[in-house]
């Protein structure tokens, strides 16, 4: 049996597909989103992530660490990285959880076993399981054979995706994947890798053809301006959306919000805004505006 490398599960989500869902992120991603908000995801690896501000300085944490890699400093806790070892017990004993460890291995029976106990509400609301992350179809294996596991109970599955994954894995997940969340950044290949750190040759590669496969795509974009609300990125992307084979496509805006600094701040990590700002609501008009002259229906949020 398949495990899964994950760093968070998010019961009773209703922005990951459609009813009330199951949300499993897994960890591990290929892109480097400037303004990703779940920049724990990204690396494969297990990281500590420490708040300052639920620091109470008691140093159990210190006393616990079997390799003396913890200091309490007028900073708070430092921690050598040198000889970190990420065993993982300074978060098992922090008494106010200011120590986290992001990253752990689950089974597919616990993942299911989570999805039976609120089976009911997940039913009556029309909704199932979705798998983000990270990339979550870097785990392939995990997602299929969890999928698979989904598929015999009739449970509804989604797969939330940027893409950058291999044609053949995609196309192999997409035979047990009721719904795709597919993310569009950028259209300029360029710019999709300055901002991204890698091209978008595959990602729209993949997701013309698993439009022509037949797969049930709902397309997201976020909306950042400074990198891709200008009109010339709207429309050409509203005109490759447009160009998929199959029934039209809905398209999701998800306005940009730096509500991840937290994160970045816990993973000792620098949060560079680069000029990235939330779009105005007008601008956010203008954009379901020009969606509209394509044929698309596009709305925000979801």
């Amino acid at each position: 049996m398949n495990k899964g490398f994950i760093f968070d599960i998010k019961p009773y989500s209703i922005n990951d597909g459609p009813g009330i869902r199951i949300t499993v992120f897994l960890k591990g991603c290929p892109l480097n989103c400037a303004w990703c908000h779940n920049p724990e995801g990204i690396s494969p690896q297990v990281q500590k992530m420490y708040s300052k501000n639920k620091c109470i300085g008691c140093g159990t944490c210190v006393e616990a660490c079997p390799v003396k890699a913890l200091e309490l400093t007028p900073e708070g806790i430092v921690t050598d990285f040198q000889i970190c070892d990420l065993c993982g017990i300074c978060a098992d004993v922090c008494p106010t959880r200011a120590m986290e460890m992001s990253g752990r291995t689950v089974t597919i029976g616990e993942i299911m076993e989570i999805i039976r106990r609120d089976r009911v509400t997940i039913d009556q609301s029309g909704g199932g399981v979705t798998l983000s992350g990270g990339e979550p179809a870097l785990q392939s294996d995990f997602v299929n054979e969890l999928f698979d596991a989904c598929g015999l109970e009739g449970i509804h599955r989604t797969l939330d995706t940027a893409g950058l994954v291999s044609t053949e894995t995609l196309l192999e997940i997409a035979t047990r994947t009721d719904l795709f969340l597919y993310d569009l950044k950028l259209m300029d290949p360029d710019k999709h890798k300055q901002w991204t750190g890698v091209s978008n040759e595959l990602i729209l590669k993949n997701l013309r053809i698993l439009a022509e496969a037949g797969a049930n795509i709902h397309i997201r974009i976020p909306l950042i301006r400074g990198v891709n609300t200008d009109e010339r990125n709207i429309r050409s992307t509203a005109a490759f959306v447009a160009s998929l084979p199959g029934p039209t496509k809905l398209v999701s805006l998800l306005p940009y919000h730096n509500i991840a600094i937290n994160k970045y701040n816990k993973l000792g990590q620098q949060y560079d805004l680069q000029g990235m700002e939330e779009p105005t609501q007008d601008e956010v008009a203008g954009i379901i505006r020009l969606f509209t002259e394509y044929g698309l229906k596009a709305s925000v949020g979801g």
